[in-house]
């Protein structure tokens, strides 16, 4: 006879596997090279993310939460939550104190901070990985780290 925990682990195995067959990856927008608005609206229109934020930061990052259907990955890491500012749009609430920049935006994924800046530098993202809490990692992009307009040369073997 199978333990509940054998049954657990099971689903929870398959759940994993269902998951990544229908995500929707955002690696490419990850580049910086949009703005806050830019990425942001596009994951409400498509309902990938909620309409308004359930968070805002004292330097006005505005937190989303992602939908059950919208089954975002960054980097192959499930997104638990999506980041955006620009200042002066409607679409974000300001917070109580001195805005990140003039737009920011990212997301904040399950993985340790090293395998996620790993996968942003063979992305060459010059997004920001922080690590927020143990596999708890966040990829930011602010105004001023746009990627270079030429792509990256390949490393050299």
């Amino acid at each position: 006879m199978r333990s509940r925990f054998q049954y657990a682990a099971l689903a929870a195995s398959l759940a994993g596997l269902a998951g990544p067959v229908a995500a929707r990856a955002i690696d490419a927008d990850l580049s910086c090279a949009l703005s806050g608005h830019n990425f942001i609206e596009p994951l409400v229109a498509s309902g990938a993310i909620a309409a308004t934020p359930y968070r805002v930061e004292d330097n006005s990052v505005n937190v989303f939460q992602p939908t059950v259907t919208g089954n975002l990955t960054a980097y192959g890491k499930n997104v638990l939550a999506v980041l955006g500012f620009e200042r002066d749009d409607p679409r974000f609430k300001t917070g109580k104190g001195e805005p990140i920049a003039d737009w920011a935006y990212g997301v904040v994924v399950i993985g340790g901070a090293d395998a996620v800046q790993g996968a942003a530098q063979r992305a060459a993202s010059p997004a920001y990985v922080h690590r927020v809490a143990p596999l708890i990692t966040a990829i930011l992009c602010k105004k001023g780290d746009a990627a270079p307009s030429a792509p990256a040369s390949a490393p050299s073997h």
